[in-house]
């Protein structure tokens, strides 16, 4: 499938099982948007208020601030799990069910945080190592000439942001890897995600930034614009309507990122496996 039919293949999933997947949604993700709504509420527009309970708080603050990672990121997890079963059933011919959906993605939660953390842990090192790197250049660069040292940081930027999301795109399909395939260790993932998205990057690379587009970031400015506007003519007192509006636009918008990345993985396998229907029947023990 070329990018385009990824997109449309992705609609009419979403489309079809919209029912389902907001139910799904629902659930696993209303307690870390229901936290986060409570302190944009709280805290927009009084800034002091939010640097004065962090300098009396501050421990406590990391520790909420820590919790609501691990609970957002845990719902995150679980409904690209879920997500993936119900495209996998829907692929076979199954009616999805919610519950299977919400099962399978607790059996694979602990492989999926292992897997997660790891993967933003390597990407945040290399994104460490490469500003060290840049910092470098740039010192040596003036000790020659301040101009060489302007173009080596330019350089440098330009690269180092290239090969993070060259790696990320690398490992992008190590999510449904872990989900669908059955591994001797979890880790094998970034492995085969790596082999399967060899020669393939771009197009890796043009499903997430064009469905994170399309689903986070242009929903996020329309409200964010039209907030912003009403702040503008003087009327504040519509932030919290706004920050509702904004966390229930993420709920709604949410399956359509695993969609798209279930439906490349398939592509992917299809491309270099010859993966058939079979095969994917019998991981999700679908007789």
């Amino acid at each position: 499938m070329q990018l385009g039919e990824i997109l449309d293949g992705t609609f009419n999933i979403y489309r079809r099982h919209f029912l389902l997947f907001m139910r799904l949604s629902l659930i696993l993700v209303w307690l870390p948007t229901v936290i986060w709504v409570y302190f944009q509420v709280r805290f927009t527009g009084n800034p002091l208020e939010a640097i004065s309970m962090l300098e009396q708080h501050l421990v406590a603050t990391i520790l909420i601030g820590l919790g609501w990672l691990v609970l957002a990121a845990i719902a995150g997890l679980l409904l690209r799990a879920g997500t993936i079963r119900i495209i996998s059933d829907s692929y076979l011919g199954h009616e999805p069910d919610l519950l299977d959906s919400l099962k399978f993605g607790v059996a694979k939660i602990i492989p999926l945080l292992l897997v997660t953390i790891s993967k933003n842990l390597l990407l945040f090192l290399i994104a460490v190592f490469g500003w060290l790197a840049i910092v470098v250049l740039m010192v040596l660069g003036r000790l020659a000439n301040p101009g060489i040292a302007a173009l080596l940081m330019v350089v440098g930027i330009v690269g180092l942001c290239w090969f993070v999301a060259w790696v990320a795109c690398g490992y992008g399909t190590t999510t449904p890897i872990v989900v669908l395939e059955d591994l001797p260790s979890s880790f094998d993932a970034f492995g085969r995600s790596w082999e399967l998205t060899r020669d393939m990057r771009g197009k890796v690379f043009g499903t997430i930034a064009v469905t994170w587009l399309m689903s986070a970031m242009l929903p996020g400015l329309v409200v964010a614009g039209i907030s912003g506007a009403m702040n503008a003519t003087g009327n504040p007192s519509l932030q919290p309507l706004f920050a509702v509006v904004s966390s229930l636009l993420s709920i709604v918008l949410a399956p359509l990122l695993p969609c798209a990345l279930t439906l490349l993985y398939y592509d992917l396998r299809v491309r270099r496996e010859a993966f058939d229907l079979q095969i994917l029947s019998e991981q999700l023990g679908i007789r």
